[in-house]
């Protein structure tokens, strides 16, 4: 039997994935990726990877021990205050627990980009849209045709069009985010931990977490409109205890921000034949540790169910109808939990939240 053509819009986490564990199944597949080169940016800051869902996909890759040697088992630790400064919750990981280990999110794609075949990743090959049953079509004008188009192209989708209306919306809270070398502020990365640091006001929040090699990244949110100047968004901290004032004062990066938008929970399509979505570009949602793990997590389904099926279309639509209906659950969980991490209550809010989540 011819073997499938199959192509990938999006060289995210996602998406390479899903041609890891298609070729470990033995089929070709095809990335195109509009950056021009892995490096072109910076790959963001660190990953929980959870076991389940994460830690699944990458043993599916046959990449999970790869992947615990570049881990940091210590990276669970979290640590809560509230804006004096206060400890109200101190958790660290118990010995040999590798439930959610961090991985830098740049560690863990190039991981994904060199377990595949020589090739695979056609860099600074932007798709302009996919039409009919899986034809892609570039912006020079020329197209190619597959058997199925897989859109893993994140939140700004060029496939999610030939599917679905919805476009994603401002959820109101927006980050600003900075960083620090822990060598040049040994006090602010001491403060910080070996994990997660998060102090919460009322609709407001101050966030920082230790990446790989010394590096921290910091984080300002709040709920508000997403083109506030970044000096007004620094004034809302006013009066916070200083040793939280100083995240935000002794950074060696500039400041960015970064609003969050998502799509609407329980986000859906009629079923077309010859394309299909996973991650972001299915079903973006606030970032409260899940979205990464899914999209691994769908990629790997998706490759295992276009291995083991005899049609290509009644694999997609076994995909679809588990996928699906498990992105709308934590589509729900990650808005009410935004909704409680930035409301009024502040860090009361925020503790039940994580109480919820044991």
């Amino acid at each position: 039997m011819t073997s499938p053509r199959i192509a990938v819009v999006g060289a995210g986490l996602g998406g390479l994935t899903l041609a890891r564990v298609l070729q470990v199944h033995g089929l070709p597949v095809t990335v195109y990726e509009r950056e021009p080169s892995p490096d072109a940016r910076s790959q963001g800051g660190t990953l929980d990877m959870h076991a389940g869902s994460g830690q699944t996909a990458l043993e599916k890759a046959g990449l999970l021990d790869r992947f615990r040697a570049l881990a940091r088992p210590e990276g669970q630790e979290r640590r809560i205050v509230d804006e004096t400064g206060a400890m109200l919750r101190h958790e660290e990981p118990a010995d040999g627990d590798e439930s959610m280990p961090e991985i830098d999110r740049g560690q863990l794609r190039g991981l994904l980009i060199d377990s595949l075949a020589e090739g695979t990743v056609r860099w600074g090959r932007p798709v302009d849209a996919v039409t009919g049953e899986g034809r892609v079509l570039f912006p020079d004008g020329t197209g190619e045709d597959f058997d199925l188009v897989v859109g893993a192209d994140g939140a700004w989708s060029r496939v999610r069009p030939s599917l679905s209306k919805e476009v994603p919306s401002y959820t109101g809270v927006t980050f600003v985010e900075t960083g620090f070398d822990e060598a040049r502020h040994p006090e602010q990365g001491r403060l910080v931990g070996n994990g997660s640091f998060s102090a919460y006001g009322p609709n407001k929040a101050l966030l920082a977490q230790r990446s790989s090699n010394g590096r921290i990244r910091v984080y300002v949110a709040f709920r508000g409109p997403q083109d506030l100047p970044v000096p007004e968004v620094l004034a809302l901290f006013d009066g916070w205890a200083e040793s939280l004032r100083d995240l935000l004062r002794h950074v060696d990066d500039e400041f960015v921000t970064r609003s969050l938008f998502a799509l609407p929970v329980g986000h859906s399509w009629e079923h077309t034949p010859g394309i299909t979505l996973l991650g972001d570009a299915a079903h973006l949602m606030p970032p409260l540790g899940v979205g990464a793990n899914l999209a691994m997590l769908e990629g790997a389904e998706l490759a295992d169910a276009l291995a083991a099926a005899a049609d290509i279309d009644e694999a997609v639509r076994a995909y679809e109808s588990a996928m699906l209906p498990r992105a709308a659950r934590w589509a729900r969980f990650t808005t009410d939990g935004l909704a409680a991490l930035f409301s009024p209550e502040g860090v009361k809010g925020a503790l039940r939240l994580f109480d919820s989540m044991k």
